[in-house]
């Protein structure tokens, strides 16, 4: 009996002894899991071997880090973007680390729609809705190509139409963007974004500035981390529109009362980013993009031309002179008019340039087609009635940065990267007076070419400087910044669009491959 009662009580110590081994391993593990990053756990839907210890295998690790910021993050993520133009359809193919808290870009590669008569865009097969779906095939072969096949099940995909979508009507519109969902979840292995989430879509003009802004300040490191970075303004010029984007910020009450703030509308877009939220102030003015811009002055030199000549049209066949062409130029113009003009809804006329340059004059009939005297229903205003925080009081100090034709339009005259309003508009006297005043870009390769190329620069620079000065009423002082590039990467809404995929939240799940 002693034996066996010893014997028993020796088995019972033993089991106790491993028990306490067993829990004290499974504790040691515990605690390895929750404080080492980088073991990305995949949900049930995501494919074996996206997670884990990634950097093992070269298709997806980094020179960067070995191990991702966090647990519930894979160390390598790419998104893809479809720019669904009007005249083209452009893929870009973004890959991230996640070696940090933020995503950090590290490769794009670009691809888009060869040229064609009519053009390439989704809008130009019109009723032919599975042509134009497969017209992106090219684009997502570029994608298959080059994402590894590890992640491809968990690489969201998205296509963003412009407004030239819009304009063949919702029954052709909707059967398109139908098509090409159709065709990306049932020919590739990318998960579609939702319908909900506006996987594929027509995207909204505000939309489109905003996520210019999130390109912009992301690129410049101002957006994602979790210090209160001042962010940068976005001001946008292109050829039919112009958008501006930024955050304003309100002083506190005097009084230690509650401090002024953003009053609601249209021009209020809230936005939550990298564990920040924004209030930002956005409005895109159709009819001031630059090409718009050239009508709208042209318009108003021949109506100051019909209003002093109200009986006849004799003028119409002598030369005009306007105040915005360079000195000693002509060009023939068809000007469009109001639906009901007198003279009718355009005009061909011959405009040539003064004797001598006429800055003023032209800077005169810039700030006229702004409409500063518009109604203003909800005050402050910026021009043509449209409400907009005091930049001199919300936006004093913070980087301004100006895109597209701003850039493409003073970069090739030797301005540098930062400049002020004064010397903006000291590069527009020189350029509107001509002549020796020249002299001055005969050291700037390309700037004499770029001037004998384009006759209407004088009015460019002078609606810029309108705009910008005049109409959002930033103070001739102010340093602002022109841009194309930033850090190697272009400047545009895409990027912008496609940061916030790299989170499932935004509308989409890995997909699972099917065992054959």
């Amino acid at each position: 009996m002693k034996e066996k009662v010893q014997a028993a009580w020796m088995n019972q110590g033993q089991r106790a002894r491993y028990i306490k081994t067993g829990c004290l391993i499974a504790f040691v593990l515990l605690i390895i899991y929750y404080i080492v990053p980088g073991s990305y756990t995949p949900s049930a839907s995501t494919l074996p071997g996206v997670g884990g210890n990634v950097a093992l295998d070269p298709a997806t690790s980094t020179a960067r880090c070995t191990k991702s910021y966090s647990k519930d993050k894979p160390l390598i993520q790419y998104a893809l973007m479809v720019d669904a133009g009007s005249t083209g359809s452009r893929i870009h193919v973004y890959r991230f680390n996640n070696c940090g808290s933020t995503p950090e870009l590290e490769d794009e590669i670009f691809e888009m729609t060869a040229k064609r008569d009519g053009g390439s865009g989704l809008s130009s097969y019109k009723g032919d809705a599975e042509g134009a779906a497969k017209s992106l095939d090219v684009l997502m072969d570029v994608a298959v190509k080059n994402v590894p096949d590890k992640l491809k099940s968990c690489t969201p995909v998205a296509v963003k139409a412009t407004a030239g979508l819009r304009k063949l009507g919702p029954e052709m519109s909707e059967a398109i963007l139908k098509a090409v969902r159709t065709r990306l979840e049932t020919v590739y292995p990318f998960p579609v974004v939702s319908e909900a989430q506006g996987g594929v879509q027509v995207m909204d003009g505000k939309d489109e500035g905003v996520y210019a802004w999130i390109t912009t300040n992301y690129l410049l490191g101002k957006i994602g981390g979790p210090d209160k970075t001042p962010t940068a303004a976005v001001f946008d010029l292109g050829g039919g529109s112009t958008q501006i984007v930024f955050q304003p910020t309100f002083k506190q009450a005097p009084d230690g009362g509650m401090p002024e703030h953003m009053q609601a509308g249209d021009h209020k877009y809230s936005l939550k980013f990298g564990g920040r939220e924004f209030d930002l102030y956005q409005h895109s003015y159709l009819g001031y993009g630059l090409m718009e811009a050239r009508n709208n002055l042209h318009r108003e030199v021949v109506q100051g031309m019909h209003e002093n000549h109200p009986d006849g049209k004799a003028w119409l066949s002598k030369p005009i002179s306007n105040p915005c062409l360079h000195p000693g130029t002509s060009r023939e113009i068809v000007v469009q008019l109001n639906e009901n003009h007198p003279l009718g809804k355009s005009v061909s006329v011959n405009m040539t340039g003064p004797a001598t340059g006429s800055p003023t004059q032209c800077r005169a009939l810039a700030e006229k087609t702004l409409k500063k005297e518009a109604e203003c229903k909800l005050s402050p205003c910026a021009f043509n009635g449209v409400h907009q925080p005091s930049l001199a009081k919300t936006f004093a100090r913070e980087d301004v940065y100006l895109f597209s034709y701003f850039y493409d339009r003073v970069q090739p005259l030797g301005m540098p990267e930062s400049f002020t309003l004064r010397e903006l508009k000291d590069l527009t006297a020189r350029v509107c007076e001509g002549g020796d005043a020249w002299k001055v870009f005969e050291s700037v390769p390309g700037a004499l070419e770029e001037l004998g190329d384009r006759p209407e620069t004088c009015l460019d620079l002078n609606f810029m400087l309108a705009l910008l000065h005049t109409g959002y009423e930033m103070p001739i002082d102010r340093e602002v910044k022109i841009a194309k590039k930033i850090r190697g990467n272009e400047l545009g809404w895409c990027l912008g669009a496609s940061l916030p995929l790299l989170s499932q939240e935004s509308g989409w799940k890995c997909r699972v491959q099917q065992v054959q």
